[in-house]
């Protein structure tokens, strides 16, 4: 919502306003402006809520004991693609043992 204000502002500052033909929003009008801010602050609040669900769904997962965090990374496996490199695999068959791209062997490899 701050940041929709700052644009507003700096539009309205440099004698620009804001025409949304589809809505027939118009910013130069206070009427204009109390429709975008209020459009703003509902933006606002719907992002709250998810995360807020998004917050109450882990918490439900992890006291289900089913949250496990995010995936490992390739980057995780970068000592296990070091160590496969040494042993002389090659990057395609480095990806198919771990289950990972060929581009991400390389990313690894580049570390």
């Amino acid at each position: 919502m701050a940041h929709l204000g700052q644009l507003v502002a700096t539009l309205k500052a440099k004698g620009v306003s804001l025409r949304i033909l589809d809505l027939g929003l118009d910013t130069s009008t206070p009427t204009g402006e109390l429709i975008l801010n209020m459009m703003g602050a509902v933006a606002q609040f719907e992002r709250q809520m998810m995360l807020e669900r998004q917050r109450e769904g882990i918490a439900k997962a992890k006291a289900d004991g089913k949250y496990r965090g995010r995936a490992p990374t390739a980057m995780r496996q970068a000592r296990r693609v070091h160590e496969l490199a040494a042993e002389g695999l090659k990057r395609s068959d480095i990806a198919q043992r771990l289950g990972l791209s060929e581009r991400s062997v390389y990313r690894a490899l580049s570390v």
